[in-house]
């Protein structure tokens, strides 16, 4: 276990120029991610990296593979925070959408109707 261990912080030291977490405890490597700053870009950063860590677990997962799905999670960790508030806010225009189809409320439904796909359609494409 303590080769694998340091094997694997090896490996990290190697592949990448980590930016190394301050604090009190252990130092732990963090690598620089793909933003997601917008909804398009973190679906397809989403995309593009869940290819990749399939890619890794579809074969022998060495220790290299372990430093490299790593790194990658960090951009995936940032495509699900942006993807996650974006569908949160979806949600609250989807709940107007509804109050509004209650209420026979056709210029709201329009609106917000609108609103929703115009997002939702970032996501399913």
């Amino acid at each position: 276990m303590k080769n694998l261990i340091l094997t694997a912080t090896v490996v990290l030291a190697a592949f990448a120029s980590p930016a190394w977490a301050s604090g009190g405890g252990p130092k732990t490597a963090h690598f620089e991610a793909k933003p997601a700053e917008t909804l398009p870009q973190a679906v397809a950063n989403f995309a593009e990296y869940n290819d990749k860590l399939r890619a890794i677990l579809d074969g022998k997962v060495t220790d290299s593979d372990m430093a490299d799905v790593h790194q990658l999670t960090y951009t995936l960790e940032n495509a699900l925070k942006k993807i996650n508030e974006e569908m949160s806010t979806l949600a609250v225009t989807l709940e107007e959408v509804h109050q509004a189809s209650e209420k026979l409320d056709r210029d709201a439904v329009i609106k917000h109707g609108r609103a929703y796909l115009s997002v939702a359609d970032e996501v399913v494409k």
